[in-house]
């Protein structure tokens, strides 16, 4: 039954996150950790969605104008060696289950709590150096270790920290995701093999929705309505996760 739902549950998750940019990987590991898939696999099959539908993104959102270079490369420089160095290590269960939960509580205190975006926060040269590597840092680590690529945090911080407008943080936000998604997937498959059969249907399903979602989104999207519906899929994951974990 997993089988047959999770390719049709992922068509709509890349359907939405794509078109802001993202490439869903928050929702496939949690989606993914509930049921009964060894959570060794989980980081390498999210990684390889992130791949498919954060691709049509970067194309779709540079094609039309949004992509800088300069916006997305230091938040990559830091991040990429951590996405591979975490990606070699093989954590236990419970410790992927604590970094996936407390990732996904992060996740949703971002879009319920700070949820205005309208404000900028100035800093200088050396703190904003200083934050970038940080933040770079982290959500390497996290793509490596739980296959989540980090661009629903990248985004709205790019938007807070006024580097960009929202389809140029959706454009540096697919393009990280990208890159760290196939940094972290590199490392993976070294120290877990790749199950193509159960891989190949997850992957058709998004290849549809993440093009769709990404070509409409680079063009027209309603983020706040986008934001919530991914809030209330990763809160439904966060209330079952600790349901198991109990």
């Amino acid at each position: 039954m997993t089988d047959h739902l999770l390719p049709i549950v992922f068509f709509f998750v890349s359907l939405v996150y794509s078109s802001v940019g993202l490439g869903g990987g928050s929702s496939y590991t949690a989606i993914m950790s509930l049921t009964t898939m060894s959570y060794k696999v989980i980081p390498t099959t999210s990684l390889s969605l992130n791949l498919v539908v954060s691709f049509f993104g970067m194309l779709n959102f540079w094609r039309f104008g949004h992509g800088r270079l300069n916006l997305v490369l230091p938040f990559l420089l830091c991040s990429m060696p951590i996405a591979y160095l975490s990606g070699s290590i093989m954590v236990s269960e419970f410790f992927f289950q604590i970094i996936l939960l407390t990732t996904l509580l992060l996740i949703v205190i971002r879009i319920y709590i700070i949820k205005e975006l309208s404000f900028t926060i100035q800093l200088s040269s050396f703190q904003k150096w200083s934050f970038i590597i940080i933040v770079g840092a982290f959500l390497g680590f996290i793509a490596g270790t739980i296959g989540i690529g980090g661009g629903i945090y990248l985004i709205p911080l790019i938007i807070m920290l006024g580097l960009g407008t929202p389809k140029e943080a959706a454009a540096a936000g697919a393009t990280f995701v990208w890159l760290n998604s196939l940094v972290g997937l590199a490392a993976r498959s070294q120290v877990v093999s790749f199950d193509v059969d159960l891989i190949a249907p997850m992957v058709l399903s998004v290849l549809l929705g993440g093009s769709i979602g990404s070509y409409y989104g680079a063009t027209k999207y309603d983020s706040d309505t986008i934001n919530k519906i991914m809030g209330l899929v990763i809160l439904v994951a966060i209330l079952l996760l600790v349901r198991k974990m109990s």
